[in-house]
């Protein structure tokens, strides 16, 4: 049974969101609308040195991921709701073990809810080995008795750190259907990216504070992130330049200059911090706003950011899948389609496989790629991390993509609606868009 199902049956609990959580859009363009507001509310820090490679298939990124760990020579960090027991799982888990021979420091972490739920989850006979390797691998809170306390926060992000020099970050987890697809779905689809610069400091704090968390081993230095912290004197960083490594090139004019603010959602800390940046976004919007998600379900003040966009007249984008992974949330995403396509928004469903991207990109200015759906599982229980890059070029790419994409949708009316779901279909949909904030 899924998370989302669980987190509706065992915590039905009152939410109070607030419907204020709106920005003014001024005279200024919507990115730096965006960054000023971000920057003031969230305390945001952006950084300007950064280059991204958008690594559109699992091919593409378990081919570059492998062979900048190759190229490890101090530390690789890992971060992943699930890692799947199967031929991408294990060659990575390979990888990593030479890697450890060599004395590379690997540290691993994986949900375990995102474990348990998978349909081939990490073994505990398969986890020793992983330690008797070399391998420093911790479980996020393991499920134990009573497991409702632990069926709220958990572990979403997706995140690899080589030596400080680059970062793997996006939606994907590690398994080979991003390779090889699903028979039930077809093709997977999602989105991932290659980052250097002083994002990379950002993402490997993130995992240092996660890491600190579960195993008490503290990270956040000089060695591991050392322009997240103070210069200790007489002590040389170990993190390598981005230029030792051979990596794949960003081709844009922007290359090594691309703002970067990174938005991290933790529970307890920053519990507002990732549908506030939505908000922030699709409140900037002068033009045009572009949407791929799975289960766009949305929550209350980030819909609303979405109807005030329609209502000032910005083009409103929706791309959803087809086929989805989850029994009831197509029935909720549906009627939430319905509602926006009767609001005027445009909604494609795609056809190709299973399209679980996580993207937004805002009026060929900014754009967002990271971990969180846009539900309420995302925007008010689990761990997320999301970069956001201010960046036309880079914006630009994931635009071509979604046009390419319209190619191979359907697209959705209102009047579709019930020509696309029977009765049955319907009941549930409107019943679980009741909870929608729990799926």
């Amino acid at each position: 049974m899924q998370l989302r199902i669980l987190t509706f049956l065992f915590c039905l609990l009152p939410l109070a969101l607030s419907s204020q959580e709106t920005v003014p859009v001024d005279s200024l363009s919507s990115d730096s609308v965006f960054r000023r507001t971000i920057e003031e509310q969230l305390g945001i820090e952006f950084t300007s040195n950064n280059s991204v490679v958008f690594l559109h298939t699992g091919r593409d990124k378990f081919k570059a991921m492998f062979s900048a760990i190759r190229q490890a020579k101090h530390f690789v960090h890992l971060e992943y709701f699930n890692f799947r027991n199967d031929s991408i799982g294990n060659a990575l888990f390979d990888l990593l073990a030479e890697k450890a021979k060599e004395g590379v420091e690997v540290r691993a972490m994986f949900d375990s809810f995102g474990n348990s739920s998978n349909d081939s989850p990490l073994k505990n006979k398969q986890l020793r080995a992983i330690r008797e390797s070399g391998i420093l691998i911790a479980e996020y809170d393991p499920i134990k008795f009573p497991w409702i306390n632990h069926a709220y926060h958990r572990d979403h992000r997706k995140v690899v750190v080589v030596d400080g020099a680059v970062c793997y970050a996006g939606g994907m987890n590690v398994a080979d259907y991003y390779i090889h697809g699903r028979p039930e779905y077809g093709e997977w689809r999602d989105m991932h990216m290659e980052m250097t610069g002083d994002v990379v400091a950002q993402y490997e704090a993130t995992f240092a504070r996660m890491w600190w968390k579960e195993t008490g081993e503290v990270l956040l230095n000089e060695k591991y992130a050392p322009q997240a912290v103070e210069p200790c004197e007489g002590i040389t960083p170990v993190t390598r330049p981005a230029s030792e490594f051979q990596l794949l090139t960003d081709t844009t004019s922007t290359a090594g200059r691309k703002p970067i603010g990174v938005v991290d959602r933790r529970p307890y800390d920053t519990p507002k911090h990732m549908r506030k940046a939505y908000i922030a976004a699709i409140d900037a919007a002068r033009h045009h706003i572009q949407i791929v998600n799975p289960y766009p379900t949305n929550v209350k003040s980030v819909r609303r950011a979405l109807r005030r966009a329609l209502k000032r007249g910005v083009r409103v984008e929706f791309m959803v899948s087809a086929k989805s992974d989850e029994p009831i949330t197509p029935d909720v995403v549906a009627l939430e389609m319905k509602k926006f396509a009767k609001r005027g928004a445009e909604v494609y469903y795609n056809q190709t496989g299973f399209h679980h991207s996580k993207v937004m990109m805002i009026d060929d200015r900014f754009c967002t790629v990271g971990s969180a759906n846009i539900d309420g599982r995302s925007f008010l229980y689990d761990y997320e991390i999301n970069s956001f890059i201010l960046d036309r070029e880079t914006t630009g790419q994931l635009q071509y993509i979604f046009e390419m994409d319209k190619r191979n949708s359907t697209v959705f009316h209102a009047k579709d609606y019930r020509k696309m779901n029977n009765f049955g279909h319907r009941l549930i949909g409107h019943f679980f868009s009741l909870f929608r904030s729990f799926l």
